[in-house]
C-alpha cells in the first residue's frame, strides 16, 4: 500500500511541475489548447488551469493566452494579484469590455476583477470591426446569390400556378354555384399556393424561423386590424351570407328596415334599391343581413285598408253593409279573402270605420286600388245618407258679454241651406276606378338599368329564396 501511495505522488508531482519547453506553467481548457479559448464567451464552464488554484501567474498566462486569441481583446492587459485580476487596455467595442470581464470570472481560481478596460477612441479602429462585419455579409450574400435565385424562381413558380388555379373559373363554379363565393376560394386557394412557395423557400434558405416570426407579427397585426375595421369584416361576413341566403331577387319591391323600394343589385359590399320615386338609395349589407325585410312581390296577393269618419248618429254596422256590399262591386277587390269592415273608434262627433280589401298585385296597383275604393265607399255612403261629418270646432268668447244675434241674423242663419252638390255619376262609372292597372314606371327603370350595368350582382335567380 505504501508503494502505490508513493507512485500516485510521484505522478502528481510530475503533471504539475512547469513546461520546461517554455518557463511557464502548460495551460488547458479541459483537454484543449489555447486556440480552443476562442470559443462562446457566454458559456458558464469554469476555464481550468494545469498549475494549482491559486496560482497567479498561471491566471495571468491564461488569461493572456485566450485574449490573444480573441479578436478585440489582443491588445488587453492582465494584472493577477492574490486572485484579483485587474483588465486594462482599449477595445473598440462596447461589448467586448463585459466579454473581457466574463472570461476572467470564468478562470479557476479568481477571486474578483478589476476591469479597467475602456472604450479606444481612434476611428480607424472603431471602424475595423464594422466594415470586418460588413465585408463577411457581402461575401455571405455573394455566397447564398444562387440559393437566392432559385428561392425566387421557386416562389415565382408556384405565384403562377395559383394564379392559373384562381382564373380556372369554370372549376370554382363547379365547386360553389355562388359567383361570389367562387371567386371568395378562387382568391384563398392562390394565397394559399403561394404561401407554400414562400415556405419551401424559405426553408431552402434555411430561414424557417424568420418565417415563423412573420407569422407571428402577421397575426398580431391582423388581430389589431380586425379590431380597427370590425363594421368592414362585419359587412363583408353579410356579403357572404346574403349570397347564399337570398331574401329577395332583382326588381322585388321590399322594406328594407325604415327604406322602401326596388331591388336593383346586390353586391360585395352594399345592396342597391332604387325608390319608389326613382332614386338609388345603397344600404350596407350588415344593415340588411340584421334588419326586418318586408317584401312585397312574394305573395302577389296584398291587402289595402283605410277609414271613413260618419256621423254619430248613424247606424256603423249599416254603413259597413253597405261599403262592403260596394268593394266587393268593384272588379278589381278579390272575393278570397272576401273585403270587410269593422268599428275602429267612437268619437265626441263621429264614428270612425276601417274597411279591408285585398288585391292581386301582378294585376291591380295597390296605389290606384285603394284611391278608387275609398272614392267608390265614400260616394256609396252619401248616397244613403250617411253624414260624413266634419270637425266641429266651440267658440268661448272671455269678454264676459254674451254674443248676441239679432233677429235678422237668425232669420238668414234659418234660411241658409247647404249648397246643392252636383250629381255624381253612378257606380261604376269609368271615372270611379277607370285604371287600377299595375305601374311599370319603376320596374322598367330597374330593368333597364340591370340590362346596361355591368357592376357585380350577386343576385342569382338559379338560388333558392330564403
Amino acid at each position: 500500500m505504501k508503494l502505490i501511495f508513493g507512485t500516485i505522488a510521484v505522478l502528481l508531482t510530475v503533471f504539475s511541475t512547469p513546461d520546461a519547453a517554455h518557463g511557464v506553467p502548460s495551460l488547458g481548457i479541459g483537454q484543449s489548447d489555447g486556440n480552443a479559448a476562442a470559443g462562446s464567451a457566454d458559456s458558464t464552464a469554469v476555464i481550468s488551469i494545469t498549475e494549482p488554484s491559486g496560482t497567479d501567474d498561471a491566471i495571468d498566462a491564461r488569461l493572456r493566452n485566450i485574449y490573444r486569441e480573441l479578436d478585440g481583446l489582443e491588445q488587453t492587459k492582465v494584472a493577477v494579484d492574490a486572485g484579483v485580476v485587474t483588465l486594462s487596455g482599449s477595445v473598440a467595442e462596447p461589448d467586448d469590455i463585459d466579454r473581457a470581464r466574463q472570461i476572467a470570472l470564468r478562470v479557476d481560481g479568481v477571486v474578483a476583477v478589476q476591469n479597467n478596460l475602456r472604450r479606444d477612441g481612434n476611428v480607424s479602429e472603431n471602424l475595423a470591426p464594422v466594415v470586418n462585419r460588413l465585408n463577411e455579409r457581402i461575401q455571405q450574400v455573394v455566397q447564398m446569390a444562387p440559393l437566392f435565385a432559385i428561392a425566387m424562381f421557386i416562389i415565382l413558380v408556384f405565384v403562377v400556378i395559383g394564379s392559373g388555379l384562381a382564373r380556372a373559373k369554370s372549376l370554382w363554379a363547379r365547386v360553389s354555384p355562388n359567383s361570389f363565393l367562387a371567386d371568395l376560394i378562387a382568391t384563398t386557394v392562390r394565397l394559399v399556393v403561394t404561401l407554400i412557395g414562400i415556405v419551401i423557400a424559405l426553408d431552402l434558405l434555411g430561414a424557417t424561423t424568420l418565417l415563423g416570426a412573420i407569422l407571428g407579427s402577421a397575426g398580431v397585426i391582423g388581430l389589431a386590424i380586425g379590431f380597427a375595421v370590425k363594421d368592414t369584416i362585419d359587412n363583408y361576413v353579410s356579403s357572404i351570407m346574403l349570397s347564399i341566403r337570398q331574401p329577395f331577387r332583382a326588381n322585388d319591391l321590399v322594406v328594407i328596415g325604415e327604406h322602401e323600394g326596388r331591388v336593383i343589385r346586390l353586391n360585395s359590399r352594399a345592396t342597391i334599391l332604387m325608390t319608389l320615386d326613382g332614386n338609388h338609395l345603397r344600404i350596407p349589407n350588415n344593415m340588411v343581413f340584421k334588419a326586418v325585410i318586408l317584401n312585397y312581390t312574394r305573395n302577389p296577393e296584398r291587402r289595402f285598408d283605410f277609414v271613413l269618419g260618419i256621423d254619430a248618429a248613424d247606424d256603423p254596422g249599416d254603413a259597413i253593409t253597405q261599403g262592403t256590399h260596394c268593394m266587393r262591386a268593384l272588379p278589381f277587390v278579390l272575393n278570397d279573402p272576401a273585403p270587410g269592415g269593422r268599428l275602429e273608434e267612437v268619437g265626441d262627433s263621429s264614428i270612425i270605420v276601417r274597411f279591408v280589401g285585398w288585391i292581386n298585385q301582378t294585376e291591380t296597383d295597390w296605389f290606384k286600388a285603394r284611391s278608387a275604393a275609398i272614392r267608390a265607399v265614400k260616394m256609396t255612403l252619401e248616397e244613403h245618407g250617411f253624414g260624413l261629418p266634419e270637425p266641429i270646432y266651440r267658440v268661448r268668447f272671455d269678454s264676459g258679454s254674451p254674443l248676441q244675434i239679432t233677429g235678422s241674423q237668425a232669420e238668414a242663419g234659418a234660411t241658409t241651406q247647404k249648397p246643392q252638390r252636383r250629381a255624381d255619376p253612378p257606380l261604376g262609372h269609368s271615372s270611379d276606378h277607370s285604371d287600377v292597372s299595375v305601374g311599370t314606371d319603376i320596374e322598367e327603370k330597374v330593368k333597364e338599368e340591370r340590362d346596361n350595368s355591368t357592376a357585380e350582382d350577386m343576385l342569382d335567380n338559379a338560388r333558392p329564396v330564403e
